[in-house]
């Protein structure tokens, strides 16, 4: 596929929720809340405009991926800046076709000649590792409630750039929001009905 990877102009932003919604609908939740909190994230302190990126093919987008400012905070308190990744969306009937492996070799490529230390991300590993991302606990990494499971992952960008950052980490408050919010926001879109979760992402 010819596709094309540019960075996201506003008038695209109202496109890409959708796609983000399209793409996690009923996938872990009913419903679902990843179009909201990439609407918060591009009015968060951690918004990095250089890497909100899309795919266009045919002159119609077709996938999305955003990663913001986040950080690590050791046991002395000091805090390190990293990237959190996602929400990341490629079209649900164009999947598997190799636009998402473009939009994160893109995104990864950009953030490492930024200067940023390490890339950090929710998701499924056997996906993941073939871009580099390996288990945070190789790092010393733990989430915010001191855990490490599998899909809980880190790419070092640049050698040794992640050797002195350990400690707990902490994506962007979008990311918390309360229900009323979600369920105002999604008013915008066109109605879709809730249903059980295809991907059970229990960790326990």
């Amino acid at each position: 596929m010819n596709i094309e990877i540019r960075n996201t102009a506003k008038r695209d932003y109202k496109s890409t929720e959708n796609l983000t919604r399209e793409a996690f609908w009923n996938l872990y939740n009913p419903g679902c809340s990843e179009h909201f909190i990439l609407h918060k994230l591009r009015e968060s302190k951690g918004y990095v405009e250089e890497l909100d990126l899309i795919a266009i093919h045919k002159g119609e987008l077709v996938g999305h991926i955003i990663s913001t400012k986040a950080k690590v905070i050791d046991a002395k308190g000091n805090e390190h800046q990293v990237l959190c990744v996602g929400p990341f969306a490629v079209s649900p009937n164009l999947q598997g076709k190799g636009i998402g492996a473009k939009l994160i070799k893109q995104s990864i490529k950009k953030a490492n000649e930024m200067g940023f230390s390490g890339m950090i991300l929710f998701g499924n590993p056997n996906y993941y590792s073939r871009f580099g991302f390996v288990n945070a606990q190789q790092f010393e990494i733990t989430t915010k409630d001191g855990q490490n499971f599998d899909p809980f992952m880190a790419l070092e960008l640049g050698e040794n750039r992640l050797s002195n950052v350990k400690g707990t980490f902490f994506e962007d408050s979008a990311f918390e929001f309360d229900e009323s919010e979600l369920n105002e926001f999604d008013t915008q879109f066109p109605v879709k009905e809730k249903g059980k979760p295809k991907i059970d992402i229990s960790h326990n």
